[in-house]
Formats: structure tokens, C-alpha cells, sequence
């Protein structure tokens, strides 16, 4: 029951985390919420490890013993891979600009875009899995 509650807060701030660059650009909420994510971002990773251990746990369990596979774990483990892939696979950092000019915040698209709405997803299957009882 314990790894069960953890699977479905870590599906929750997981996918808080993933769609941050999206929840950013809701109109009175988004630069709070954008605050939250850079400051929970340094530790998205241990979310990222609570899913991806919880969600092969519950894999494995539910498919040795049944009854049958159910998206939550799913979630969890491609939750637990988004989130600890810059982990896995790290990029050069970009080079900075020293032309001093202001950026602006472009919409997110491609991969970015991609990422943002599995996080809407996952949020949605975290409250879910809350309120669906434990078999």
C-alpha cells in the first residue's frame, strides 16, 4: 500500500515536473508555478528514481501474479525514464550568449511539447491511481 501511495505522488510530481514548461504559460498561476518547478527541478531525479522503482516493482508483481498490467505502472516507469534521462544521457552545456539581450520564452514544441503533455497525462493517472482501489 506503501509503494502504491509512493507510485501514484511520484506520477503526480513527475508529471507536475514534466509539464512545467506548459503549466508556465497559464495566465495568473504560471510564473508561481514556474518558481516551483526551478526550485524542485534539482530533485526531479529522485522523483524520477520513487517512479521508475515503484513502477517495475508493480510491473513485475502484476505480471507474475496478475491480475493483469495496469497503466499506472506504465506511467510510472516512462515518468521515471523522462525524468532521470539527462541523467542517463547528458548533454553539453549550451554556450551563453554575451550580447546581453533579453530572450524571450518561446511556446514549447517538438520533443519539449511531447514531454509537457505526457506530464498532463501522468498527473491525471496519479490522481487516478489515489482513488482506484489497491488489488
Amino acid at each position: 500500500m506503501i509503494l502504491a501511495l509512493l507510485l501514484d505522488f511520484a506520477n503526480i510530481a513527475g508529471g507536475l515536473l514534466l509539464a512545467s514548461v506548459l503549466l508556465e504559460r497559464l495566465p495568473r498561476v504560471g510564473s508561481d508555478l514556474g518558481l516551483a518547478s526551478r526550485a524542485a527541478a534539482p530533485y526531479g531525479w529522485i522523483v524520477g528514481l520513487v517512479a521508475l522503482v515503484c513502477g517495475g516493482y508493480y510491473l513485475l508483481l502484476h505480471v507474475t501474479e496478475g491480475p493483469h498490467v495496469f497503466h499506472f505502472e506504465i506511467v510510472g516507469i516512462a515518468v521515471g525514464v523522462a525524468l532521470l534521462w539527462n541523467r542517463l544521457r547528458p548533454r553539453p552545456a549550451p554556450s551563453k550568449g554575451g550580447n546581453g539581450a533579453v530572450q524571450t520564452v518561446a511556446a514549447p514544441a517538438g520533443l519539449a511539447l511531447l514531454l509537457a503533455v505526457f506530464g498532463i497525462i501522468a498527473v491525471i493517472v496519479g490522481f487516478q491511481g489515489l482513488l482506484t482501489p489497491d488489488y
